[in-house]
């Protein structure tokens, strides 16, 4: 065991804030060599943009591998072992692999990776560490009516009562090792207690539940858990049988370019109400913005928007921005409308 490499995967729903718990871990990795592999849905990689963006020392452009327009938990023969192998093969190698999936990724697929020989002898699953938004799980995203629909299976465990974002809020909290409910800052103490109830529900007894602001956590409480997750596979329930499909049909994801704004603020305010109208689940991306040599990083989870300068624009760089779009496929069946009403969102 002590001769393996830890890798600490980090998993949950859309927006719930991976990157952000990442960028801190990375700041205080106090001298550990870090490696990061970077799965987005979608074809604009925001997630690892973000990182190596971030100017902290450890995120440099070689230390971060991205698997873009794909997920990890459907495609870990095709896609995660050769970037596993990518990371091994460095000298020095890693004392640490930190995994960020999709947030639209089951976290039980690529548990069991870990269990294939070639992993299994350098590599283990030093935890699963899953974040929740604590705003969203206030507000029912995953369940229009989660005690509602509780009682329902009560009554019937043999009607499916499950929205695909339920489903996926179950699965990522059913294999968690370690809970870390960020934006703690968004809710009051009596919805904190709502949230924490609606989140054990679905994590095994004895998980711990951290509650965090802007993803600072000890690294000490995030990493070196020493699991060996790959190990218990059994008690990690699961929606889909182990190695039976999984696909990601409820779900779409556009990139929309976004011309350069005189008007940020107009902008956001704009976009929210795109959102609302839409029904959009997460926007993220990077702003352009006249007299501004910075980018602008956007990122919404629902209406909910936050902004934040992080790099100057390398050369060629700029003239636009751009932005990934995911929401429910009914909602994205046809991508013009919402593409055009960004672009309109754009005109002051």
């Amino acid at each position: 065991m002590s001769a393996r490499i830890p890798a600490t995967v980090v998993t949950g729903f859309l927006g719930a804030g991976k990157t952000t718990l990442i960028r801190h871990l990375a700041g205080q990795a106090q001298g550990k060599r870090l490696a990061f592999l970077i799965n987005e849905f979608g074809d604009l990689g925001v997630d690892r943009e973000v990182l190596t963006g971030c100017g902290i020392e450890g995120c440099a452009e070689d230390e971060v591998i991205e698997l873009a327009n794909g997920c990890i938990c459907c495609t870990v023969a095709d896609d995660f072992l050769p970037a596993m192998q990518q990371i091994l093969a460095r000298e020095p190698g890693p004392d640490h692999v930190i995994i960020e999936t999709s947030g639209l990724a089951l976290p039980k697929p690529l548990i069991q990776a870990f269990t294939w020989p070639d992993v299994r002898s350098r590599l283990t699953v030093d935890g699963v560490v899953v974040v929740c938004d604590a705003d969203a799980v206030a507000k029912g995203l995953f369940a229009t009516d989660p005690d509602a629909v509780q009682r329902l299976r009560e009554a019937d465990e043999a009607i499916d009562h499950e929205t695909p974002l339920e489903e996926l809020f179950e699965e990522q909290l059913g294999s968690a090792d370690l809970v870390i409910v960020n934006k703690a800052d968004c809710v009051d103490a009596a919805v904190r207690a709502r949230v924490e109830a609606a989140i054990r529900r679905e994590t095994r007894p004895g998980v711990p539940l951290i509650w965090v602001e802007h993803g600072r956590i000890d690294p000490k409480a995030a990493l070196g858990l020493g699991i060996a997750a790959e190990d218990d596979l059994a008690s990690r329930k699961s929606h889909h049988g182990d190695g039976e499909p999984h696909d990601h049909d409820d779900f779409r994801s556009i990139v929309v370019d976004v011309p350069r704004l005189a008007d940020a603020d107009g902008f956001a305010e704009r976009l929210e109400q795109v959102i609302r109208d839409h029904d959009l689940l997460r926007v993220k991306g990077f702003l352009a913005v006249e007299g501004k040599a910075m980018r602008q990083v956007l990122q919404a989870v629902g209406p909910r928007i936050e902004r934040y300068y992080d790099r100057p624009w390398s050369a060629g760089e700029g003239a636009s921005g751009t932005l990934v779009v995911i929401a429910e496929t009914a909602a994205l069946g046809k991508p013009e409308p919402v593409r055009r009403a960004i672009v309109e969102a754009t005109r002051s």
